[in-house]
């Protein structure tokens, strides 16, 4: 596995980890990205899966990294607070790792937001601060609002075919050492790529069109992915697509 540096922070993290949105639990799957170096785990109280992420990591804690979103109806201060204590018992930690605004919220302030996740952070509750599905300008006003904690990541699509944020989000969070947590990295597991390339590629070099998928994504600067699933072996799969480095012809041809 290879890490990347979470934001400004010291913090090193796996640049393959694990969504957990219609996760089914009970394979094995957390346990087996433990151990292949990938123990990352985003969930959020909105999925619902919190309780399956806190039963299934119970017994190795110590080599999970835990990440999960407060809602954006939940983001005045009491009910951040609130939220958060309530993710707690439901992952069955004492302290979540990343703790995220799910969504931009424009009727609540967010430096009243960002004040409730400072106090949690120096209660020892959450370590690190994150937002998710920001633009630039939201990302700003997050980082203004915030007194004694950087803002360590934003959370949004990105894939091969959705590539929006490269017009704005990307470069402001590599600029701003931000770091990018892509979600639906392999498209729900769409490989017809537009211009056709996709499946030729992975044929071309051995490996399968979710490993080209996922090494294009995790070849930027400063980006990680989070691809789903209930399976063992896609594990496997996802983790070792750190090891596939695409050449600069290859990446020409996929796009």
């Amino acid at each position: 596995m290879e890490y990347i540096s979470l934001g400004a922070t010291a913090q090193q993290i796996p640049k393959i980890g694990f969504g957990t949105w219609q996760y089914r639990g009970g394979a094995g799957v957390l346990k087996r990205a433990a151990e292949l170096g990938a123990g990352f785990v985003d969930t959020a109280e909105a999925y619902g899966t919190e309780p399956i992420v806190g039963r299934e990591i119970a017994g190795f804690r110590d080599d999970m990294f835990v990440a999960t979103k407060v809602s954006a109806s939940n983001l005045r201060y009491d009910d951040v607070i609130e939220h958060a204590e309530a993710s707690l018992r439901r992952l069955q930690v004492s302290v979540i790792d990343l703790y995220q605004v799910h969504w931009p919220n424009p009727d609540i302030p967010i430096a009243e937001t960002m004040r409730a996740m400072e106090t949690l952070v120096a209660e020892g509750k959450v370590r690190f601060i994150g937002v998710s599905n920001f633009s630039p300008d939201q990302m700003k006003e997050t980082q203004d609002s915030l007194k004694a904690n950087p803002l360590a990541a934003n959370q949004v699509r990105y894939s091969l075919f959705a590539r929006e944020i490269e017009d704005d989000v990307l470069p402001y969070c590599q600029e701003n050492d931000i770091t990018v947590i892509a979600y639906t990295p392999i498209a729900r597991g769409d490989f017809d790529s537009p211009g056709g390339g996709l499946r030729e590629i992975a044929a071309e070099i051995g490996a399968t069109p979710a490993q080209v998928m996922l090494s294009w994504v995790i070849s930027h600067e400063g980006v990680m992915a989070i691809p789903k699933t209930d399976s063992v072996e896609r594990v496997d799969e996802a983790v070792e697509s750190v090891d596939i480095k695409l050449s600069a012809d290859l990446k020409e041809r996929l796009l």
